[in-house]
């Protein structure tokens, strides 16, 4: 089993950034992708373990960067330049299958976290 916990949600207006955070604990040496999801099959954004490859939905990409810090075994999403479409709450994701492809986006993950709210007003 993996647990994920996220965390680094909250209010700010248009315009403003957040940098939201999710550790990873359990058998985290199978995860082979992970990513930000709005619900299940709505990703934002992913990025592959193996080769580090990051795929976006066209909505967030120039504005939004995941990143990871494997030692830390923490997954990262900057958020910059936030719309109030970017509002609702955020999921980090984990599953034992690589994701190779902005496909991954909407495929099924195995390992969720409780999420964490964005709220952007304008």
């Amino acid at each position: 089993q993996v647990q994920l916990v996220e965390s680094g949600g909250g209010s700010v207006q248009a315009g403003g950034s957040l940098r939201l955070s999710c550790i990873a604990s359990g058998y985290v040496g199978n995860i082979a992708c992970m990513g930000w999801f709005r619900k299940e099959r709505d990703g934002v954004a992913i990025a592959n373990q193996e080769n580090d490859m990051t795929f976006y939905r066209d909505s967030v990409r120039g504005r939004f960067t995941i990143s990871r810090d494997q030692a830390k075994n923490t997954l990262y999403l900057e958020m910059d330049s936030l719309k109030p479409d970017d509002t609702g709450v955020y999921y980090c994701a984990a599953d034992t299958t690589p994701c190779t492809g902005t496909w991954a986006l909407a495929r099924t993950f195995a390992y969720w976290g409780q999420g964490t709210q964005v709220t952007v007003s304008s």
